[in-house]
């Protein structure tokens, strides 16, 4: 029980990452354009980009387009929770929303990338 009460509520912004093919490049872009810092986290042989505020505070992922980001819209991609992934997914489907990235599991949970209708993606996350 604990530790339901120390997980995001429904509905709440996790994160946000932007993966692209260039992500060293992006990621000095947005450290001269915004101000922020940035340390890498491991991905096996390479590295993604956790970008931090001057005060270090975590604000966004820059990710290669690579492993489990591997084929993930090169947007500024929102994770929302979700209590149920898998209840949210058939929600998408049947008012007319596109499921881009079927479930994948990652610590500590699992997540998918959905298009509404009109053409804006975001991704879902249950934790």
């Amino acid at each position: 029980m604990a530790e339901e009460q120390n997980l995001p509520r429904a509905g709440t912004i996790l994160f946000t990452d932007l993966t692209v093919e260039r992500a060293e490049e992006t990621r000095d872009f947005y450290k001269q354009v915004i101000g922020w810092e940035h340390s890498d986290v491991k991905m096996g042989d390479y590295a993604d980009y956790e970008m931090k505020s001057l005060d270090g505070q975590s604000v966004a992922g820059i990710c290669h387009q690579a492993g489990v980001n591997k084929g993930l819209p090169p947007v500024w991609l929102v994770y929302f929770s979700v209590q149920d992934l898998e209840a949210s997914l058939t929600a998408c489907r049947r008012l007319g929303g596109i499921v881009h990235v079927e479930p994948k599991t990652v610590r500590p949970g699992s997540y998918a990338v959905i298009e509404y209708p009109e053409g804006a993606f975001c991704a879902l996350s249950q934790l």
